[in-house]
């Protein structure tokens, strides 16, 4: 699979959205409710009512990219739903991505460099 890049900056709508709407509609979207940026780079996150469909959309510099996924068995781990985004990590996106449960995908703690002896 193609996934993130270990820095990417990702954002979930928690609300689920009318899945016939495509790259622009969803960049409306994300202008309009969220006070984002569709052309910033950010990976968007939409799910549908269902639970076993997303969307993600984000701009790569030549254009709008919109990835669409179906789980044939089961549901992605969504946040509850509320108003409003939440971020994830790029590692917790791409574990949604596989159907994992994202919320068990901890980032590492930053440790000291370590010395060279001598």
């Amino acid at each position: 699979m193609i996934g993130p890049a270990a820095g990417a900056r990702v954002m979930v709508a928690t609300r689920p959205i009318d899945f016939r709407k495509g790259a622009d509609s969803l960049a409306m979207l994300v202008a309009s409710q969220f006070k984002g940026d569709p052309y910033s780079g950010i990976i968007y996150v939409f799910r549908a009512k269902r639970a076993d469909r997303i969307k993600l959309l984000w701009w790569d510099s030549t254009g709008l990219c919109l990835m669409a996924k179906k789980l044939e068995a089961g549901a992605f781990s969504w946040p509850s739903v509320h108003d409003g985004a939440m971020r994830l990590t790029a590692a917790q996106l791409g574990a949604l991505l596989e159907g994992l449960d994202w919320r068990r995908v901890h980032q590492a703690r930053r440790t000291k460099v370590p010395q060279i002896a001598g």
